[in-house]
């Protein structure tokens, strides 16, 4: 049996197989990976050049597109790594640092959300109060809270796993998971246990609170013309985040549970991909399109710059 304190690195069996289309993921990965940070860094840079979009929402969604950014950078680069590597291995240090990036992204993803959830319901359902509730000062603290509190889970977890005694070193997904890592241990991983359904309550309780202010929302909405519109307009884009974050979390789970021995190889790829590329994906997709004042911001921007180009020429 192998022991912690011989143990320096993983083994990840999430590629094995592929070697033929390894170069074709290759791009793949490479295309997506770009295009999560060229979308992300144009949201970013329309709200951070525009003072008129230094609203709270648009802060959220300014924090969500960096949140992409950092939760995206612990999975990608080491994935594309990977590809071209005959052998798939990462260190004991680096397993637990990807740990910590990925799901403390997650986490604050969840945050955030909450956060705009609360700002939408506040904005249709209490206009004339919005002001006083959602002031700047407010914001800030939300925005603190949103970062602090996925850190502060994460490192707790990490904490626990590091003090585990390890009795093997293969783990059958494309990218450290804490739950992986668990199974591995050789004795009681009851504090591991409880620790994470702890975190998984505090923040499926952020779920509920989305939910409810959104059955409120809705009830506000329908009642009349212009609510509807106000619903189209601001709150369907972050409806659809939720639900994309909230699938993709399913699909990760799904791939924990059932993934290393159930489906076939293609599926656990697809389950495993799905959560670190839909919703970095369809985040800045959906928000871009829908949101009137960011489109805008889009479309003058490129436009300046093809008129700065043209008169270079």
């Amino acid at each position: 049996m192998e022991n912690i304190s011989t143990m320096l690195m993983f083994t990840l069996s999430g590629l094995d197989g592929i070697v033929e289309k390894r170069y074709m993921f290759f791009s793949l990965t490479a295309l997506v990976y770009n295009f999560i940070i060229l979308s992300n860094i144009t949201i970013i840079f329309c709200i951070a050049s525009n003072k008129q979009l230094y609203e709270p929402m648009y802060i959220c969604l300014c924090n969500l597109c960096i949140n992409a950014l950092y939760g995206t950078s612990g999975f990608y680069p080491k994935l594309m790594y990977d590809l071209l590597s005959h052998i798939h291995t990462i260190s004991y240090a680096g397993c637990l640092i990807q740990i910590f990036v990925i799901y403390s992204s997650t986490l604050c993803d969840c945050s955030i959300l909450t956060v705009m959830a609360y700002d939408r319901y506040v904005a249709i359902c209490r206009p004339l109060t919005y002001h006083a509730e959602m002031t700047n000062h407010k914001i800030v603290k939300c925005i603190i809270f949103c970062w602090l509190a996925p850190f502060f889970s994460l490192a707790v977890i990490v904490l626990l796993t590091s003090r585990l005694t390890l009795c093997g070193s293969h783990i059958e997904k494309l990218y450290c998971e804490n739950w992986a890592v668990v199974k591995l241990a050789c004795f009681s991983t009851t504090a591991n246990n409880v620790t994470g359904f702890i975190i998984i309550i505090v923040y499926f309780g952020h779920a509920v609170l989305i939910v409810c202010s959104y059955i409120q929302l809705i009830k506000k909405c329908k009642k009349s013309k212009e609510g509807k519109s106000k619903f189209m307009q601001t709150c369907l884009p972050h409806l659809l985040s939720f639900f994309n974050i909230i699938i993709a979390l399913l699909f990760d789970a799904l791939y924990s549970r059932y993934g290393s021995t159930t489906f076939p190889q293609g599926l656990r790829i697809f389950f495993a991909l799905d959560f670190l590329f839909m919703p970095p994906i369809l985040n800045p997709i959906v928000y871009g399109l829908k949101l009137t004042k960011i489109r805008k911001q889009i479309i003058r921007i490129v436009f300046s710059h093809c008129c700065c180009q043209i008169s270079k020429c």
